[in-house]
Order: C-alpha cells, then sequence, then structure tokens
C-alpha cells in the first residue's frame, strides 16, 4: 500500500508541478499574455483526458502481464525526451497563431512525460483495487488531489522566489526519474500480489470480482460528464477574469487551480465534507453576486474585491460539482469509466473556454455565460428534491442571465469596434460629437484605457493621456538630440506617442498584437497625421529586436506595462541588453511604470543599477490639466542627461524594496513588488 501511495503521490506532485515551471519558461515567448497559462491548461486537462483514456483501455482490454509491460515500455521511451527545457526553435516568428504554436511547444516538450503522469492516478488505482479487493480506493484520488495542491501552494513560496527557471526544469527532471523507477516498481509488484489476491494469473480487471456492481445509466455519464466540465470552465473563466487585468504571474495562475483541486480533495476523502442541504444556500447567494460584479465596474476594477469575490464564488461552485460527483461514484469496477469522464468533461469545458470562445465571443462573455449554466444544471443535478429548492435553481439562472445580459449591453453599447483574440479584447467608443470640444475615441484594452484621442479635427493631433508635456516620456524626446529623431515604441496603443513626431523624425512601433496595430490605422489617425516617418513591426518587440540589426535610436520607449498584465519579459537584464543594442551612447530607454497594482520603477532601477546604468523617475501629477498621473523611468549610459536640469528638477526618489534582485530571464518574482 506504501508503494502505491508513494507512487501516486509522486506522480501527481510532479503533474501539477510542470504546469508553472513550463508556462514561465515559454512565457517570455508569447508576449506574457495571461492567455499562455489558459492555453496550457488546455494542453493539460488534453493531455490527462488522453492519460485516463489510456487507462481505461488497457485495465479493461489488456491482461495485466501485457499492460504492464507496455506501461514500463514507454516509461523508459519518456526518458529520451529529458530534460524538460523548451526548445528555442519553438520561439514565434509573429505572424503564427500564438495558442496552436502554444500546444505543439508542449507537446514536443512534455508531452510524453505528462501524459504517463496523468495515467498513474487510475491506472495504480486500479492495480490497488486488484491488489487489495476491500481497500478503499477513491482515498488515493484524494491523496492524488492533496499531492497536487501541496505543488501548486509550493510553486510561489518554495519554488520561484528562490529558484531560477532553468534549476526548476533540471529539478523537475530528477523528480520524474524517481517517479519512473516508483511506477516501474509498482507496476512489477502488481503483477505478483494480483495474482496471488485472485488466485490466478489471467484476471484482467477487478470488474471479475465484482460481478453485482450497478452499471451507470447513460444519464449519469452525461451527468458525470456536465458536472466535471463546468468546474472546468469556472476554473479557466475566473482564472482568465482575475489575470487579464492585474499580471500573468504564477501566484494568481496557481490560486484558482489549487482552489479547485481542493474541493476534489474534501469531497472525495470524506462525504462529511460535502452536505448539500448546507452548501445550496451559500451557492445561490455567491453566484448571484459573481454574475453582478461582471457588470459592474466598481467590482472589476477593485482586486480587492475582485479577487476574493470569484475566487470565493469558484470553490463554492466547485464543491457543489465535485461534490454532486463524490456522491455519485460507482463501484471499483468501474472507476477508469469514472474518471475518463470525469477527465473528458474537464477537457470539454477547458477547450470551450481556451480554444472555442476567443473565437465566436468578442469579448469575455463565457464567465456569465458559465453561471447561467451551473444554476442550470443545479436544476437538473436536484430534480428529486423538494420543489422549492429546484425553483431556486430555476429562478437563480432567470438572475444570472440577467446580469450575463447586462454585461453584454454594456460592453457593446457605443462600441465602435469591438474585437477579441489570443491577447484580449478591444474596443473603441466615442464620448460625443466630433463637434464637442473635449470629446474623445477611446481604445480599452480589457476593462483599462489604452489611449484616447480628440475626436474634434482641430485637435486630433494634441497628444492626451500617459504622454502630455511634463512626462517622463516627453522629457526625454525634448532633451535627447532634438534634431532628426530616431524613436522607438514597444506598444502601439492608439499611436499617440507619434504626436510628438517632427520633419525628419522616424518613430517605429513594436506591436505583438496584429488588431491593435489594424485599429490604431483605421479608428485613429495619430500614425497617419505625424509629421515624422512611421514604420510598424508586428510580433514580440523583444524578439523582433533581437533578431534586428541595430536601429540606433535617440529614444526607445517601453510602453507595456500601463495598469494592466505586464509582460514580464521585457523588464528583465536580459531585455535592458537587447535594448541598450539599439540605442545610441546618449540616447535613453524609458520605461513607463505606472501601475495600479505594481512597483515597477524598483525593478527597474535594480537592473539599471547592475548594468551600471543612470536613471530618473518622472512623476507627472497632470494636475489642473485633461493629462493623465504617470509615472515614467529614463535610463541612459549618459550621466549629463539625468543631471540635466530639465531631467533632474524633476526627479523623484526611488522607493527601495527590502531584497530586491534585478530581475533576470531565469528569475524574477512579481509577487514581491505588489502594492
Amino acid at each position: 500500500m506504501l508503494l502505491y501511495a508513494c507512487t501516486i503521490f509522486t506522480s501527481a506532485f510532479l503533474l501539477f508541478l510542470v504546469q508553472p515551471v513550463i508556462a514561465k519558461q515559454i512565457l517570455p515567448w508569447f508576449g506574457g499574455s495571461a492567455a499562455v497559462w489558459t492555453t496550457c491548461l488546455v494542453f493539460f486537462q488534453v493531455a490527462l483526458l488522453a492519460g485516463y483514456a489510456y487507462s481505461d483501455l488497457t485495465t479493461r482490454k489488456l491482461k495485466p502481464r501485457v499492460q504492464v509491460m507496455l506501461h514500463l515500455a514507454l516509461l523508459a521511451a519518456s526518458l529520451a525526451v529529458l530534460p524538460i527545457v523548451a526548445d528555442a526553435d519553438w520561439k514565434p516568428a509573429g505572424d503564427e497563431d500564438p495558442g496552436v504554436r502554444i500546444l505543439g511547444l508542449l507537446f514536443a516538450t512534455i508531452g510524453l512525460p505528462y501524459f504517463l503522469l496523468a495515467t498513474t492516478g487510475p491506472l495504480v488505482q486500479a492495480w490497488f483495487a486488484r491488489t487489495f479487493p476491500s481497500g478503499t480506493v477513491y482515498r488515493l484520488f484524494a491523496l492524488s488531489n492533496l499531492a497536487s495542491m501541496l505543488a501548486l501552494i509550493s510553486y510561489p513560496f518554495a519554488f520561484e522566489p528562490w529558484v531560477t527557471t532553468a534549476t526548476q526544469a533540471y529539478g523537475w527532471t530528477t523528480g520524474y526519474l524517481l517517479f519512473a523507477l516508483l511506477c516501474g516498481a509498482s507496476a512489477l509488484y502488481s503483477l505478483r500480489a494480483g495474482a496471488i489476491a485472485a488466485g490466478v494469473t489471467s484476471a484482467a480487471t477487478p470488474a471479475a470480482r465484482a460481478p453485482d456492481a450497478t452499471p451507470p445509466s447513460r444519464f449519469d455519464l452525461g451527468l458525470w460528464l456536465a458536472l466535471s466540465a463546468m468546474g472546468s470552465w469556472l476554473l479557466l473563466a475566473i482564472t482568465n477574469h482575475i489575470t487579464q487585468n492585474i499580471a500573468s504571474i504564477p501566484f494568481l495562475w496557481l490560486a484558482p487551480l489549487t482552489l479547485y483541486l481542493l474541493t476534489f480533495i474534501l469531497c472525495f476523502e470524506s462525504d462529511g465534507w460535502y452536505q448539500r442541504s448546507l452548501l445550496l444556500g451559500p451557492l445561490a447567494v455567491i453566484l448571484g453576486f459573481c454574475a453582478w460584479g461582471l457588470q459592474t465596474s466598481d467590482v472589476t476594477l477593485e482586486i480587492k474585491i475582485a479577487i476574493p469575490l470569484y475566487l470565493t464564488g469558484l470553490f463554492t461552485c466547485c464543491m457543489f460539482f465535485h461534490g454532486e460527483l463524490a456522491k455519485m461514484r460507482p463501484a471499483p469496477r468501474y472507476l477508469t469509466l469514472f474518471y475518463l469522464m470525469v477527465s473528458l468533461g474537464g477537457a470539454l469545458g477547458g477547450m470551450f473556454v481556451g480554444l472555442v470562445a476567443p473565437r465566436i465571443f468578442p469579448a469575455y462573455y463565457e464567465l456569465g455565460l458559465g453561471f447561467v449554466l451551473t444554476a442550470v444544471l443545479a436544476a437538473i443535478t436536484l430534480r428529486k428534491t423538494p420543489f422549492f429548492v429546484w425553483l431556486v435553481a430555476i429562478a437563480m439562472a432567470g438572475v444570472c442571465g440577467y446580469f450575463w445580459n447586462q454585461q453584454i449591453e454594456q460592453l457593446k453599447e457605443d462600441a465602435r469596434v469591438m474585437v477579441r483574440d489570443f491577447y484580449g479584447t478591444l474596443r473603441t467608443k466615442d464620448t460625443g460629437p466630433e463637434t464637442s470640444e473635449d470629446a474623445v475615441r477611446r481604445l480599452i484594452h480589457g476593462v483599462i484605457l489604452h489611449g484616447e484621442q480628440y475626436l474634434k479635427p482641430e485637435r486630433r493631433t494634441e497628444p492626451t493621456t500617459y504622454y502630455g508635456p511634463d512626462s517622463g516620456v516627453a522629457l526625454a524626446i525634448k532633451n535627447i538630440s532634438p534634431g532628426h529623431q530616431r524613436v522607438g515604441v514597444i506598444g502601439l496603443g492608439t499611436g499617440t506617442l507619434a504626436a510628438w513626431g517632427k520633419a525628419g523624425d522616424t518613430y517605429r512601433f513594436y506591436d505583438i498584437n496584429p488588431h491593435v496595430i489594424e485599429v490604431a490605422q483605421s479608428e485613429f489617425t495619430y500614425l497617419r497625421d505625424s509629421k515624422a516617418r512611421i514604420e510598424t513591426s508586428l510580433g514580440d518587440a523583444r524578439l523582433n529586436l533581437e533578431r534586428e540589426a541595430p536601429q540606433n535610436f535617440d529614444v526607445l520607449v517601453v510602453d507595456a506595462f500601463s495598469s494592466d498584465s505586464i509582460p514580464v519579459h521585457l523588464i528583465t537584464r536580459e531585455a535592458m541588453a537587447v535594448y541598450l543594442k539599439h540605442v545610441k551612447p546618449g540616447g535613453a530607454v524609458v520605461f513607463h511604470v505606472t501601475n495600479r497594482f505594481l512597483k515597477l520603477a524598483p525593478v527597474v532601477k535594480s537592473i539599471a543599477d547592475s548594468l551600471g546604468l543612470y536613471t530618473a523617475l518622472i512623476i507627472d501629477d497632470a494636475e489642473e490639466t485633461d493629462f493623465s498621473k504617470t509615472d515614467w523611468m529614463i535610463v541612459t549610459r549618459d550621466r549629463a542627461l539625468v543631471e540635466s536640469a530639465a531631467i533632474a528638477g524633476k526627479a523623484s526618489e526611488v522607493d527601495a524594496i527590502p531584497g530586491l534582485r534585478p530581475w533576470t530571464d531565469d528569475f524574477n518574482n512579481l509577487f514581491q513588488i505588489l502594492k
């Protein structure tokens, strides 16, 4: 029993530890988008489904000896793809589908090891049931989920802050070698022990010893599928909701997944944790509040409300889904079929949110729809309960449907353009007619303003929002080689910075999102109205700059961090080295570090100090103006620039963060700089 338990615990720990390890490796290659994690989760769920299908098929169709020999051969083959370090050849060029490329990368890098880890839970439980016919096999399922949860909890606290990404990968590889030994030993032991327990060597499955077990009906299979699908649906949708406007960091990735697994542990470890009568009331209340929160920016923009609300909602909903699954679990004879249906449901829910929804919805509509379907599924599940309970479930479906419709109507209201892709959602809307003095057209990414332009023709060339005359970027542009400048800009937005361009200047904009370029060119006129020559480069800015010959920029503006999910790979020592290659000796790299949630200025300063560069933090309060309050960090090799009257007179001190190390591609910790 100890051997089986150790094998399951080790496999489950590695199964979920590899998720943040590999996702953090590839996050910089795909723009630091929160969708990278969602796509990874889809891959993990599909691979889990494949593992469970393999376990079910081989347990039912193969004799024990054949099954064990096949599994040992696959374990040996999986060692050939180690270590789990992503090949740089998978870095995108900029014009391919990032979702498809991520799936291919994951398949090539961790496909077979992850598949074999995924088979371990149901397969070893089947071996256990054959060896110990009277054992409590479903407690091993709870042990598996406990190990998974411990892996997720430990990563942001025990691994990420202290261990480099490369060391994480090699450490995981060592753990996988231990797992392969344990799994091989369990497989061989199951042959010997199973033969003794059965009295024969030809018994293929535990089914032979449970002929009277009632088989699950088609309705049972459908309900298993639906309950597991909705748990996965809400997991991914809520993860998207709380990460898209904050930061794509492992801590915020893993918190929802940890709660999701915790509900599995509680519901399958003991029947006492899930009490339907006690949960249904809180479920109805929290479901209503979560649905209401989607159609009010007061909740969406306030993380102290949004994160606790939606994590509580996820936990409560998943306790219902998984509690009902636990109540319906079949006899051990059908356990691999049960796990297969649960895994299939998880994969279908994940694929809808991760792959289908971005292609059929112009905005993040799937979370609101998920709340409606949760209430409908509750009504179906509770069909045999007192009529009042069923009626409340139907009423909650109506309430959630109303708020979901309100969310859709608010997003569509006055929207000129509304598009969605791998990198998020974009909307443009006008605040008034173009004859109005102060009317503007706004570009909104998710729920965050990413630029605006006056509609009145006479004011269209005026800079707005974060780019006022006293902002750090404006000071750099005005005081560095003011004649015939060459300016690079990472992050296009509306193209507002082009308003600072003069005849003879060249402004080169980098953006990873093709829709941003399309919208900037079609909905706004900054690019075509600018006196400067305008160039655009599609693709991840850092990857493009790595491939390009030196651009000799006077100013390189890194403007990808404003108030929302930030791409960490643009703010590391290696990134700074790339920038410096493209900046003239007397030029500057200017970072836009305005952020509601993260202290980015100390990160930039620590990197600059480690490279012997000079910095100036410019805080523009923009009082009594229409511009936004901004923080900009000027980084330069030229000490005279930051000591000049124009810059030094407006510079502020950077608040130090104790223990902050310069970020590198191999080490960074956003949790440390949360405000």
